[in-house]
This record gives structure tokens, C-alpha cells and sequence, in this order.
């Protein structure tokens, strides 16, 4: 389970927020469980059935102009009512500055008040894309991570097929690390699935004979990245004999990492073969498809186009079928 502690979010966000604690300190060890954030809104006069208290609650321009216009006797009742839940922490934007009574009431429940400089448009965008990346579904897979012009490839395969010796070639051809041996894997979102190297290896690679190189300091600080969007597996399998292996690439085949499919393509490999241009290949094939173009189901689609008009198939039947 992730455990983040107001103390530590406060500290990750306090020179990008301008953050400051403007009271007591007592609460900045409570856990926050939540990637969501909040704002009291109806709340605050009181409606509090569907109040979701267990997240970072922000006070903008809009609460605190609301509280103002109550009598003190009111809204000090409305700011207990809110504060009397246990709320993690509470974040004020535009540098406003609450009451007295709001300050000793939250002082009274431990509840850490902090002040950023930002908007609350801003203040929450940033704290959205941090608690997102802190909350989001992690595991660690297996493989090399390299950036092959723009399309990030996971190269898996069993231990000692080669996997950082292709990487390594890669990088040599200009592409860049992400991670090799252990690659993280976070899910950003249905669709999305970062890749990033952990803080042990942080772009260093084991090379069999070799032992351990660092990747940044050999070819420099453009050969690394420390995250990429993964969108291939490159599944390396050993070669054998007679087994039926797809040559037209006309059936899309997909893997699952956290829920998120991504294309899988396997890649029979024996003494010889420039896995690296293949690999360089497959990239280029992706963005291809991204942008629309399919050459497989095309060759296909003029194939058979040709063949219902009857013609003469003999220059189109070139695959070696031995």
C-alpha cells in the first residue's frame, strides 16, 4: 500500500507550489489515501452527506470569499462542521490568507494548512499529476526499455537471450536507455504505460564478459531518458526448427502489463541475425500505424484485389514457403 505523509508531499511540492505551513505542524504525519482532491464546496453551508473528507481539501478565492460574508457565530459553526471530519490536509491558493478562527480551529483538529502562491487552477493541476504518478498501479517487469525514434520498446525475452547486448546496440545507433535488467511500470491511465529505470541501476547495464557499465558516462547524457511511454514488446524467443512463425504480420497480437494492452511482437532470434535493425524496424513499423498506415493489411487488401480480377499472380506469390 503507498504510504504519503503530508511532510513528504509537502516537501516534493513546496518550491514548485511556493508552498508554506501556516500553522501548527502537529498533522504533518498523517497519511493521504487518496489520489483525488477536493473542494468543500456545499460543504461548507453545512451539506456534508456526500462530503469526500478523506481527500486534500483546497480553499480557492470562492471558499474563502463565502466564509467572509457569514457573521463570526456562523462562520466559525461552518468552519467546525467542515474541519470536524478528519481531513488530511488543506491547501489555500492565491496567497489568501484564512481567518484567525480557521487557523486555531484546524490547529485544535491537527490539521495542516498550506498556503501557495498559484491559482487554484494551477495548484491543482500540479497536485493532480504528482498524486496521479505517487497512486498510480505499479510492477516491475523483466527486460530493456529503449527509446528506438520516439516509439519506447520493451524487450523482453528469458535470461541471457541478449536482451542488454541489443539495447547496447541501440544506444551505440544514436536510441536512448531507458532501463535495463528491472524496468518500472506505471499506469498513467487506461491507455498509458510509463517505463522508467529504477534508482538502483539508474542507466547502468550488466554485459555478460563486460560485468557492469555506465551507459550515461560512455555515451553521454543523450543516450538516456528517464521515462518513456511503452507501446512494443519485443518478445525475444530462441529459434526452432519447424515451428510455424508469422510472416505477413496481418494479425495484431497484444500483451496486458496493469491492464493496458500493448502490441507484442515475437521475434525468433539465432547466431546472425541484426536484431538491432529488426528492432529499429519495428519502431518504425509502430509510428507507420500510428499515423494510419497498416503496409500488411494493405498488401493484403491489393492481393486480393488482384487476384478477383482474375490476373496473372505470379509476381505477387514471392514468399519462400519451404
Amino acid at each position: 500500500m503507498i504510504e504519503l505523509t503530508i511532510k513528504t508531499l509537502f516537501e516534493d511540492l513546496k518550491n514548485l507550489l511556493k508552498l508554506k505551513i501556516i500553522n501548527s505542524d502537529q498533522g504533518v504525519d498523517k497519511k493521504i489515501t487518496e489520489r483525488e482532491i477536493h473542494r468543500p464546496g456545499l460543504a461548507l453551508s453545512g451539506f456534508v452527506d456526500v462530503f469526500t473528507y478523506n481527500r486534500i481539501q483546497i480553499f480557492g478565492n470562492t471558499e474563502l470569499s463565502y466564509l467572509e460574508t457569514l457573521t463570526p457565530v456562523k462562520r466559525e459553526l461552518s468552519i467546525r462542521k467542515v474541519l470536524e471530519f478528519n481531513l488530511p490536509c488543506i491547501i489555500v491558493t492565491d496567497n489568501n490568507c484564512p481567518s484567525d478562527d480557521f487557523i486555531q480551529i484546524a490547529d485544535e483538529r491537527k490539521i495542516t494548512i498550506m498556503r501557495s502562491l498559484y491559482s487554484t487552477t494551477h495548484v491543482s493541476q500540479i497536485l493532480s499529476r504528482y498524486l496521479g504518478k505517487i497512486f498510480a498501479p505499479f510492477t516491475t517487469q523483466h527486460g530493456s526499455l529503449v527509446d528506438i525514434y520516439g516509439i519506447g520498446v520493451l524487450i523482453t525475452g528469458r535470461s541471457g537471450i541478449g536482451k542488454s547486448e541489443i539495447a547496447l546496440d541501440l544506444v551505440e545507433r544514436g536510441h536512448r536507455l531507458v532501463a535495463d535488467d528491472v524496468v518500472n511500470l506505471h499506469r498513467q491511465s487506461e491507455i498509458l504505460l510509463l517505463g522508467s529505470c529504477t534508482e538502483t541501476l539508474l542507466h547502468h547495464m550488466e554485459i555478460r564478459g563486460i560485468g557492469i557499465i555506465d551507459v550515461r558516462s560512455i555515451f553521454g547524457v543523450r543516450s538516456i531518458r528517464f521515462q518513456k511511454r511503452v507501446e512494443v514488446d519485443l518478445r525475444l524467443v530462441d529459434w526452432e526448427e519447424g515451428k510455424d512463425y508469422d510472416r505477413t504480420g496481418l494479425e495484431d497480437k497484444f500483451v496486458e502489463y496493469l491492464g493496458v494492452k500493448i502490441p507484442i511482437i515475437e521475434l525468433p532470434i539465432f547466431p546472425g541475425k541484426n536484431i538491432t535493425v529488426i528492432a529499429e524496424t519495428i519502431a518504425l513499423n509502430q509510428l507507420l500505424k500510428i499515423y494510419g498506415k497498416f503496409t500488411a493489411k494493405e498488401f493484403n487488401e491489393r492481393l486480393i484485389k488482384k487476384m478477383q480480377t482474375n490476373s496473372n499472380l505470379k509476381d505477387y506469390l514471392f514468399f519462400d514457403n519451404e
